[in-house]
C-alpha cells in the first residue's frame, strides 16, 4: 500500500469517526431529554396546596367569584387558648388567641406541606394596601398534613379600641402565591392560601351609641372614585336602630366635591350623614389619591332590645388592579344585637 493510499484511508477513518461521535452526542442529548422531563415532573409532584376558606363554599379554586371574600369562616378570635364556638372581638390589653383552619389538599397539589402561618391586622374597612396598611401580629411554623389542621397564634397586647381586620397568609416554598401586589382583595381572591376576616360584634344598649372605625383606601397608582354600600339582612328599624356616618372634614369635603352623591342619606351635622334606610343606603363619588387610606366613624344606636342578631354590612366598591371598574374592595360585617340596659 502506498503512502498516498494510507493517508486517504486515515482521512476517511477520522471523518467517519467524527460523524459517529456527532451522532453519538446527538443520541445522548435526545435520550437525556426524558430525564430532564422526569426531573420537572418530580418538582411538580412536590407541589403542595394548603388553602383557607374565604367563604363556606370555598373549595380552594383560585380565583373564585364568591362574595364577601372578607368574612372567612376559617379565622376565629377567642379570649382563651381553648377554641371558642363563635369568633369574638379581641379584648384590649390582654392576650387573645387567633385560630386558623388550614385545609390540605387543595386542587393544585398534595402531600404534607411545611411552612409558616403569618397573621396581620389593620383598621376595619376596604382598600387595605399590602403590605403598607398591615401590622404583623405573629407567626407559627407548622407541617400541615392531609385533613384540617387548626393553628393557634397568640395575640398579645391588643391595642384599643379593639376592632380590626385580620389577614392570614400560609407561606410555603412548595405552595407559592399565584400573584401578590398592593391590592389585598385581588391577592385574597387569587391565592387560596390567603384569607381575610372583617367581622365585628356590636352590642347595643338602648340610648347608648356605639362608635366603630372604618377606613377606605386606593391601592392603584392613580386617583380613583369609590362608593360605600350599606346592606342589612333585616331592617334595623325593628330595634329602633339608627346609623350615622361621620366622614370627618377631609372625606366630607371630597363627598361634597363629588356632587354629594347618595341614596337614602341626609346630613344631620357638619360632617355627619344619617342613613335613612340603612339596608339600602349608598354614598358615592368618594375620591381617593394613589396609595391613600382614610378613616372615618360609624355610630350605631338602638331604642329597643331584641333577641335576634342583625347582620349589617358596609362595603367599599371601586376599581381594582385587574381592570374591574366596580370591584368589592373590602368591607365589614357588623353583627348587631341589642340588650336591656341592666344586662
Amino acid at each position: 500500500m502506498g503512502d498516498l493510499e494510507k493517508r486517504v484511508r486515515r482521512t476517511v477513518f477520522v471523518v467517519l469517526t467524527g460523524a459517529a461521535l456527532v451522532g453519538l452526542l446527538t443520541i445522548t442529548a435526545a435520550t437525556a431529554a426524558p430525564a430532564t422531563a422526569r426531573s420537572e415532573k418530580s418538582i411538580a409532584a412536590d407541589r403542595t396546596d394548603v388553602y383557607i376558606k374565604d367563604v363556606a363554599a370555598d373549595t380552594g379554586v383560585q380565583p373564585h367569584s364568591y362574595n364577601p371574600l372578607w368574612a372567612s369562616p376559617d379565622i376565629k378570635v377567642c379570649p382563651t387558648a381553648i377554641e371558642c364556638a363563635v369568633s369574638q372581638n379581641p379584648i384590649v390589653g390582654v392576650t387573645n388567641y387567633v385560630f386558623v383552619k388550614l385545609r390540605n389538599p387543595g386542587p393544585y397539589g398534595s402531600g404534607p406541606s411545611t411552612g409558616t402561618l403569618r397573621l396581620y391586622r389593620t383598621t376595619p374597612g376596604g382598600g387595605a394596601i399590602w403590605p403598607t396598611n398591615w401590622t404583623a401580629i405573629g407567626a407559627v411554623g407548622a407541617v400541615i398534613y392531609p385533613g384540617v389542621t387548626t393553628v393557634t397564634i397568640p395575640w398579645t397586647g391588643v391595642p384599643g379600641p379593639g376592632h380590626f381586620c385580620l389577614l392570614a397568609r400560609w407561606v410555603s416554598g412548595t405552595d407559592p402565591m399565584t400573584v401578590e401586589g398592593p391590592d389585598i382583595n385581588v391577592n385574597t381572591r387569587y391565592n387560596n392560601n390567603i384569607a381575610w376576616r372583617n367581622v365585628d360584634s356590636v352590642r347595643l344598649v338602648p340610648g347608648k351609641p356605639v362608635v366603630r372605625p372604618f377606613a377606605i383606601g386606593n391601592a392603584l397608582k392613580e386617583r380613583a372614585f369609590s362608593d360605600l354600600v350599606f346592606t342589612a339582612q333585616q331592617p334595623l328599624q325593628d330595634i329602633g336602630g339608627r346609623v350615622i356616618v361621620d366622614l370627618g372634614k377631609d372625606l366630607f369635603e371630597r363627598w361634597q366635591a363629588g356632587g354629594k352623591v347618595g341614596t337614602e342619606v341626609r346630613q344631620v351635622g357638619e360632617t355627619q350623614l344619617e342613613l335613612l334606610e340603612p339596608s339600602k343606603a349608598v354614598l358615592g363619588n368618594l375620591l381617593l389619591n394613589p396609595g391613600e387610606r382614610l378613616e372615618f366613624s360609624i355610630v350605631f344606636s338602638a331604642q329597643a332590645p331584641t333577641d335576634k342578631e342583625i347582620a349589617f354590612e358596609v362595603t367599599q366598591f371601586g376599581p381594582d388592579s385587574t381592570g374591574e371598574k366596580r370591584a368589592d374592595l373590602g368591607g365589614v360585617q357588623y353583627l348587631i344585637s341589642a340588650g336591656k340596659d341592666d344586662q
